[in-house]
């Protein structure tokens, strides 16, 4: 069962991120995900199989679109659907919202991520994605 998670569930969502390859070393994962899990606009889903965190994918919506972040699966338990399943919950979670559009970020070598989301009926989009970080990293 897809089920927001609390704030008990983050060293679990951090372990399954870093399996994954999601973390990056200027990022701090617990923050990211107490930021969300405490936010008004925002919610991590989790699959759990038994006690064990299987799935998590990471929902914000900004009031004009809806961002999607962390998306992961225990790579132990991939090609199974739950990805799918993953998404279409977060998408569901964003419709709840009336949010009209959803967007994600994902890196341009990272040929496995973008061969899924195609997949699942996402397109590249043409934009251009600019940034500047304010934490002095």
């Amino acid at each position: 069962m897809i089920a927001p998670l609390g704030l008990d569930a983050i060293p679990a969502l951090v372990a399954l991120w870093e399996a994954c390859g999601l973390t990056r070393p200027w990022n701090d994962p617990a923050s990211d995900a107490r930021i969300a899990i405490e936010g008004p606009s925002s919610v991590i889903l989790g699959l759990r199989d038994g006690d064990a965190l299987a799935g998590s994918v990471m929902v914000g919506f900004d009031g004009h679109r809806g961002w999607v972040y962390y998306l992961a699966v225990a790579p132990d338990r991939r090609r199974a659907g739950l990805g799918r399943g993953l998404m279409r919950a977060a998408e569901a979670w964003l419709e709840a919202r009336d949010c009209p559009a959803i967007r994600l970020m994902v890196r341009d070598d990272n040929v496995q991520a973008l061969g899924f989301y195609a997949a699942i009926g996402y397109d590249a989009q043409q934009v251009v994605t600019i940034g500047k970080r304010l934490d002095g990293r």
